[in-house]
């Protein structure tokens, strides 16, 4: 079912009706989910960048390892 939304009160009292208060919990609630995961992994990533920036050298060496190792299988 499509809430309609509306933002006028047309002379009447501007309350929320217990379907827009329901689908605005729902939308908050899915909205605070992807933020945790979406926060989450961005945290992941940081941490994964600063491991590989504060061992450029060993990281390098490990990629053309990787590299060189399928460039021999294939």
């Amino acid at each position: 079912m499509d809430p309609r939304w509306s933002t006028a009160s047309f002379g009447a009292a501007p309350d929320t009706t217990p379907m827009e208060l329901r689908a605005l919990g729902e939308h908050v609630a899915l909205c605070t989910a992807a933020g945790a995961r979406g926060v989450a992994l961005h945290c992941a990533l940081q941490r994964l960048l600063g491991f590989v920036l504060a061992r450029r050298v060993s990281a390098m060496a490990l990629a053309a390892l990787v590299i060189g190792a399928i460039w021999l299988v294939v």
